[in-house]
């Protein structure tokens, strides 16, 4: 393979270049600091963050990384337009971390590059603001929250939900007793569609690295479906729509049930009934996970919506009293057993525009967690937990059965079939982080 100037520095060397970095100290009582913020991915999601960082005046943006030229000048013209800044802009973020030491890297990059970009920028001594999900396989995550501990960096996952203000009374609500005793937990994200249709191959936009944008995993030709935004259905770079939109429902699962964190089993079945595109993940999915206390369903479908049950997105939690309905755009809703007795109670979703997320109450409770040392509501651990019930739900529909999880040790007992699926080979000269 052809390493092109970009690529001057050899992963082996990534070690040794984050190990040049003096580790900052927790920043402590400096609430007035401005951070130096750097956004690694400047596509519309990482605009997004970095938009909502801006905003609220805790940072100043000093650099932007992108192995997309057309992004890169879209995203440096926002700033410009917002700050009257310039930050420097970079296609490699190894370059970036070596020639303006950040304090804080927004990774809004492509799933599969989560895991290296993270924890070279731990280990260059930033915290980190890390999309979800966290990693594309289990092994990755593993080696995120261990980086994240050693260095002692704050890491705040993108589970915006657990700051937005209609999932925390919903959680005040369950967590109080008024649902009774829960039993079943069903998420879901249902969205109508087409079948859809094949889309060529093209020749490379001037301006995109695509090798350095494949990066650790496997060099496909081009194609516009894969970039810009369409990765998530591509199982090279991502793992479909359960690790896309599913992984925030099962966070607010793993939310609730905070004595049991992980599945003792997980089996998934699904296909490609539908879809005649040239994505490579199903279109549809039905997950069990078998906890001690309550079982969780999960299902997706995108070519059909769910217009009879009010809701095509969110959480149905189960109890003894009634059901609860926890949503998006549709707030949360209670619907009592004794309708006649009890009356229905709804909360209203409050939600950020332009995108209806929350990213602003996300991104303040990060900085507090920098300036005090405490854990962020959506630390990188609860997000690794999450991404693994996603990501497990993925294994066992590769293998086409189901498995057995032990999750105080983070493995699939007497299973190498399986077990060889917690991580994959990265394409050279990656490593995959240990």
């Amino acid at each position: 393979m052809t390493i092109s100037r970009r690529h001057f520095l050899s992963a082996s060397a990534l070690t040794a270049v984050a190990a040049s970095f003096p580790a900052p100290a927790i920043f402590g009582t400096e609430k007035n600091k401005k951070y130096r913020v750097a956004l690694a991915g400047c596509g519309w999601w990482g605009t997004n963050i970095l938009n909502a960082a801006l905003a609220s005046k805790t940072v100043e943006a000093v650099a932007l990384v992108d192995v997309d030229k057309r992004q890169l000048e879209t995203e440096l013209n926002n700033v410009k337009d917002k700050t009257g800044s310039e930050p420097k802009i970079f296609g490699d973020f190894r370059e970036m971390l070596e020639q303006t030491k950040p304090d804080i890297v927004i990774n809004a990059t492509p799933d599969h590059w989560h895991a290296l970009i993270t924890i070279a920028a731990c280990r260059a001594g930033a915290h980190v603001y890390v999309e979800k999900p966290i990693c594309h396989t289990i092994n990755e995550g593993i080696a995120m929250v261990k980086t994240a501990r050693e260095t002692n960096r704050t890491v705040q996952v993108g589970t915006h939900r657990r700051v937005s203000p209609h999932n925390q009374a919903a959680m005040e609500f369950l967590k109080s007793g008024k649902l009774g005793k829960i039993g079943h937990v069903r998420a879901f994200v249902n969205y109508p569609g087409g079948t859809g249709k094949i889309t060529p191959d093209s020749p490379i936009p001037d301006g995109l690295d695509w090798d350095f944008w494949c990066g650790p995993a496997p060099l496909l030709p081009y194609n516009p479906r894969m970039h810009p935004r369409g990765f998530r259905q591509f199982m090279e770079f991502a793992n479909g729509q359960i690790s896309d939109w599913g992984i925030h429902w099962l966070d607010q699962v793993l939310w609730w049930s905070q004595d049991e964190q992980y599945p003792k089993s997980v089996a998934s079945v699904g296909g490609r009934f539908v879809l005649e595109d040239n994505s490579t993940w199903h279109d549809t999915q039905h997950v069990v996970y078998q906890f001690d206390k309550f079982d969780l369903v999960w299902e997706h479908r995108l070519y059909s919506g769910n217009p009879p049950e009010k809701h095509n997105i969110g959480v149905y939690f189960y109890g003894t009293n009634g059901v609860l309905h926890l949503g998006w755009l549709d707030g949360w809703s209670y619907y009592p057993n004794g309708t006649d007795k009890e009356p229905a109670e709804h909360g209203e979703p409050k939600l950020d525009k332009p995108d209806d997320q929350n990213i602003a109450n996300l991104w303040a409770d990060f900085i507090d967690a920098i300036q005090t040392g405490r854990k962020p509501v959506a630390d990188i651990e609860n997000g690794h937990r999450s991404t693994t019930l996603a990501l497990l739900a993925v294994l066992s529909q590769k293998l086409g059965r189901g498995i057995v999880w032990d999750g105080k040790n983070q493995t699939i007992p007497n299973d190498p079939e399986a077990v060889k699926l917690l991580a994959r080979k990265y394409r050279e000269p990656w490593k995959y982080p240990e």
